[in-house]
């Protein structure tokens, strides 16, 4: 398995396309719940499959990621030989998880309190990879508009 299982509630969102995968392998409902009770490891190598190929999907399409912490930002963007981060550090005591804290810097990004770090590397495996790695230590998918705010704002 390249990535992780979908959680129950992924698969259970996902039933429809799921059911189509195990159609294009000639697999109907009453043949996968007999492969469920007297094969569990080959169910499991299915699902596991399944699995592989949603991220595969949802990570190939991802342009930008985000994550906060109470004393900082990291904003991605994704390209497809590398990606580039900008570090937004606040060095005060405001929380960039709460509302009040977030708010505070898009009104003060020039604070002498904030500062910017800008990088840009290429990936060391594979793209898709380092993005779920990503994700798994807590980024989560954006639209990249704050990427691109703090992008011209340092620019």
């Amino acid at each position: 398995m390249k990535y992780r299982q979908l959680t129950k509630e992924q698969f259970e969102s996902l039933h429809h396309e799921f059911a189509q995968f195990l159609a294009t392998q000639k697999i109907d409902v009453n043949e996968w719940n007999n492969i469920k009770e007297t094969n569990p490891k080959l169910a499991e190598e299915e699902l596991n499959l399944f699995s592989d190929l949603v991220w595969e999907d949802v990570l190939s399409k991802i342009e930008y990621l985000e994550h906060f912490s109470k004393n900082s930002i990291n904003l991605f963007k994704t390209e497809e030989e590398s990606i580039s981060r900008i570090v937004v550090q606040v060095h005060k005591e405001v929380d960039l998880l709460s509302k009040e804290g977030y708010e505070w810097l898009l009104k003060n990004p020039k604070d002498d309190s904030v500062e910017y770090f800008k990088g840009n590397k290429e990936y060391q495996t594979n793209r898709n990879e380092e993005l779920f790695d990503l994700i798994e230590k807590g980024s989560q998918i954006s639209k990249g508009e704050l990427f691109e705010y703090f992008n011209r704002l340092t620019s």
